[in-house]
């Protein structure tokens, strides 16, 4: 066997703590149970049964969440028998209007399209392993882009953002929730299910069960080691 060979194996042997880069010899754990770094706690491995479908789902979840309240009543504001009612996408495009288009297409895009965008690459890697049959094309470069985007995906950070300006703009006018604020609330809640659900180790460890792909996604195994030391 040449040297290349063992350094390959070698690597599909470790594993490395995302947060303390304290490196192991992967033991996988069985269903239910977790590998957790000895030195700083994290959890490095946590595979659940059935987790794909739930991935999945939930990815189909996000999607319809999102879509749905994008063009729904987002907030009603009235004040001095005044009032106003807007959806994300008027308030998004609000900023356009004061010359500022670049910020309307970066609230747009960290609340809208990078969650949809992760969503979408989620379904792409997984479904097709739902199913039984071999990953799509680039697969692994597609969970990739998912894992990169994380955490520029800020829907649940606006959510938060809205709560404490409700709770400062409350005594000045009278606030009506509208759908789409309800929407997203359920989308934070969809979305912290997702990221309890979803083991990275175990995505790679599936794709690269499922066929190996380097030729056509350009990765190696030392890039797969790297993501699962930075995701």
């Amino acid at each position: 066997m040449t040297r290349a060979a063992h350094s390959h194996r070698d690597l599909d042997d470790l594993i490395a703590c995302p947060t303390c880069d304290a490196l192991y010899r992967v033991h996988a754990p069985q269903n239910g149970e977790r590998a957790v770094c000895a030195r700083c706690h994290t959890v490095l491995i946590a595979p659940v049964e059935g987790a794909i479908f739930r991935i999945v789902a939930l990815a189909l979840a996000i999607l319809i969440l999102l879509i749905t309240a994008l063009f729904m009543p987002f907030l009603k504001i009235e004040a001095n028998g005044l009032s106003n009612a807007t959806s994300i996408y008027e308030a998004a495009l609000s900023f356009s209007k004061a010359h500022m288009v670049a910020l309307s297409v970066g609230v747009m895009a960290l609340i809208i399209f990078v969650p949809i965008a992760r969503a979408l690459l989620l379904i792409y890697v997984l479904g097709p392993l739902m199913i039984g049959r071999p990953p799509l094309p680039a697969a692994r470069a597609a969970f990739r882009l998912s894992e990169d985007l994380r955490p520029w995906s800020m829907a649940e950070i606006f959510v938060l953002g809205v709560g404490v300006a409700l709770v400062k703009v409350a005594d000045l006018a009278r606030v009506e929730l509208g759908a789409a604020f309800w929407l997203f609330a359920a989308l934070v809640v969809v979305s912290i299910l997702q990221d309890g659900t979803l083991c990275r180790w175990s995505v790679w460890h599936a794709l690269e069960e499922a066929g190996p792909e380097e030729a056509e996604a350009g990765i190696s195994q030392d890039d797969a080691v790297r993501d699962v030391a930075h995701g």
